[in-house]
């Protein structure tokens, strides 16, 4: 649901704004699991906690990200890394939590409560303000032919070419990026672990996360790397790729250790980095009809790839090819990206209304040089006024050219 309705999300917020698209989505998310407090089928539950609550976030996710992209230019990719992490952090936090309100409240409780919780994301759609509008002296009025009507889904982005190639990376990437958090559970227990040792992989993994992301948008922020922030990201993802290619080789729980710290590193960095670089390349009028596209893509490569996976670990019963694979998807779509920038993507400024906020400097000079009609004064009628203003107090008209 998160990426299968990106289009329709996208849409909303073209059409109704960043805040409301939150609200609803926040009801949405939150009615979801009410709900399937009350389901006896477990039907019921895919349409309530699957489908309504699986709506509700996604139409929570997308606002979140556009109105990071309209808030912040200078320090951007930081805030997209400090975002980003709290996805890890309710990763590492809900599955304790989910078992100690199953334990102590049941099932139904358990959904009852989640479902309040997630009413906290009205109170953050709630917190999303307008910018503020300029000033109404400063508004220079604009003929009605001229302004035109935005764009519910604006396709044009398929005209530029740097979009086209960061979907085919990113549909590429996403076939490999989740398949080694879904196995390496099952892998320790193939192994012989317990399955309180094997799910504390996923809590490492987890907890280097937290700290990846942040970090990763410090550095794209800076001033040498941010116009090179597309080759940051496919840096991330060959090291993403590479540890899978290694984590294929581990054989004892030490080794599954180590790479869950490396892969929390490298899935660190493409999730602080993925949408920032989309944002550098489309801009900010593009990017809510952009990202709801790329979304789009994206899941149909979610749907394939760790079903693939999974089909390739009973057709082998080796974990080792199934990191393989994933591990060279990455590494290709990393190749993708980054040669496709190199010899295609034209380069754009770091700042995405470059171009906009020049015009809009050149209109406002424009206005500024242009003296309104009501200010212009005739000379000749100045001359006349100097000298019919003395004769009117009876005083002697003095001429500046016969004065001594």
């Amino acid at each position: 649901m998160l990426y299968g309705t990106g289009p329709l999300c996208s849409v909303c917020v073209n059409r109704f704004g960043c805040r409301p698209v939150m609200l609803v989505g926040g009801l949405f998310a939150s009615m979801g699991m009410v709900i399937a407090s009350f389901c006896t089928s477990i039907v019921q539950i895919y349409l309530t906690a699957g489908v309504i609550t699986g709506l509700g976030l996604a139409l929570n996710f997308q606002p979140s990200l556009i109105m990071l992209n309209r808030y912040f230019d200078k320090r951007r990719p930081l805030a997209n890394g400090l975002s980003a992490a709290g996805s890890p952090v309710f990763l590492c936090a809900l599955s304790p939590l989910g078992q100690i309100l199953q334990h102590e409240y049941g099932w139904r409780g358990g959904f009852l409560i989640l479902g309040g919780m997630l009413l906290n994301c009205c109170v953050c759609g709630a917190l999303m303000r307008p910018l503020e509008s300029p000033k109404k002296s400063e508004v220079t009025k604009e003929p009605a032919e001229k302004k035109v009507k935005k764009k519910l889904l604006d396709f044009s982005v398929f005209k530029d070419g740097g979009f086209i190639i960061y979907t085919l990376a990113a549909s590429i990437m996403v076939l490999g990026l989740f398949v080694p958090p879904v196995f390496v559970v099952s892998y320790a227990k193939d192994l012989g672990y317990q399955d309180t040792k094997a799910a504390f992989l996923l809590t490492i993994l987890g907890f280097i996360d937290i700290f990846a992301r942040p970090v990763c948008g410090m550095v794209a922020g800076l001033k040498w790397v941010r116009p090179r922030c597309v080759y940051l990201f496919s840096f991330a993802m060959i090291f993403n790729g590479f540890t899978d290619l290694m984590g294929s080789m581990s054989v004892d729980y030490s080794g599954l250790v180590v790479f869950c710290i490396f892969f929390g590193i490298s899935y660190g960095m493409v999730g602080a980095l993925q949408f920032e670089v989309l944002m550098a390349i489309v801009g900010t009028q593009k990017f809510s009809s952009a990202i709801g596209l790329v979304l789009l893509a994206e899941a149909m490569a979610v749907l394939i790839g760790p079903p693939s996976a999974g089909k390739l670990l009973d057709a082998t019963g080796r974990y080792m090819f199934v990191f393989i694979i994933a591990g060279i998807e990455v590494t290709t779509s990393a190749l993708v990206l980054a040669l496709g920038n190199f010899f295609c993507i034209k380069k754009k400024s770091d700042e995405p209304q470059t171009k906009e906020a020049a015009a809009e400097r050149e209109e406002l000079n424009k206005s500024e040089d242009k003296t309104p009609e009501d200010a212009k004064v005739d000379s000749i009628e100045v001359e006349q006024f100097l000298k019919d203003e003395p004769e009117k107090n009876g005083e002697v008209v003095t001429n500046p050219e016969t004065c001594v």
